[in-house]
């Protein structure tokens, strides 16, 4: 982890910095172009925020990371228990790989269960959150609102026996609004106007690998630009195509050693 890494609460002058974290870190992450900075803005406003256990990450003076809570309930029948789910969980795109998001996640979750909540549901990346005690919501009978159930959906009890909370999960309504596109708009106005990129039809998340274009070649290193670095990658052994300068590529970034970075696919961007 970064030495000097500050875990804190938001204050109303980090507002602006955070969004702008939270949108380099999902953009082009799991469709074209992200939407995370604004579901900040919209649990910010909402009643069902909890930012008595929401935290960022400060590192040298810069927002690196955040996590943000919210109330949910496990509803079955008439019967509704409060729990509580987090999202996003962001974190700096050019820092990734130093423990920003597991230093967020073991704070709150310490945090949620000293302010007594029964526990944390949520629908997350499930490579990831089982290494902080998360499970499948399956094994405690807990489906998301149509009843479905999948690995994505995880829950980690705090203070309560969950043999007695099972059901759906209901998250807030003011989820809903993040369909409004047009308030979407207007936000992204605020930003800088990133490029969208779109490897596949239908759903485009990618774990573990990141997008990136060609920049340089040199011998068998090929520089990849990912946001402000260059990356020095070596092709896959199972690479088909042979990228060029230009190229839009996605590998596999080794934060311990660049030079074990991969190309794993050279793609056309959908959108260009």
């Amino acid at each position: 982890m970064l030495n000097n890494l500050i875990i804190r609460s938001e204050e109303p002058e980090d507002y602006k910095d955070t969004e702008l974290m939270a949108m380099r870190s999902f953009w082009n992450k799991y469709k074209p172009e992200a939407d995370e900075h604004f579901l900040i803005r919209i649990i910010r406003e909402s009643e069902d925020y909890i930012p008595e256990i929401s935290r960022i990450a400060v590192y040298n003076g810069r927002v690196v990371g955040a996590v943000y809570y919210t109330k949910a309930w496990i509803v079955d029948g008439d019967t509704r228990h409060e729990v509580v789910t987090f999202g996003p969980l962001a974190v700096e795109p050019t820092l990734e790989g130093h423990n920003i998001g597991g230093a967020l996640m073991r704070e709150t979750i310490e945090l949620a269960k000293a302010a007594g909540y029964a526990g944390i549901v949520l629908m997350g990346e499930p490579y990831y959150y089982p290494r902080f005690g998360f499970e499948r919501g399956a094994k405690y009978g807990i489906t998301d609102a149509e009843g479905n159930t999948f690995d994505a959906l995880m829950c980690l009890p705090l203070n309560n026996d969950f043999s007695e909370i099972k059901g759906k999960l209901v998250e807030s309504r003011d989820f809903e609004k993040l369909e409004d596109k047009d308030r979407l708009s207007e936000i992204n106005k605020e930003f800088p106007n990133y490029r969208a990129v779109k490897v596949q039809e239908g759903f485009m998340q990618i774990f573990g690998q990141h997008l990136g274009a060609v920049e340089a070649i040199e011998e068998n290193i090929y520089m990849v630009r990912y946001w402000e670095l260059l990356i020095p990658a070596r092709l896959s052994d199972d690479l088909t195509v042979t990228p060029e300068v230009g190229s839009d590529v996605q590998f596999i970034w080794n934060h311990k050693d660049e030079a074990g970075s991969r190309i794993t696919k050279v793609f056309k961007n959908l959108l260009e």
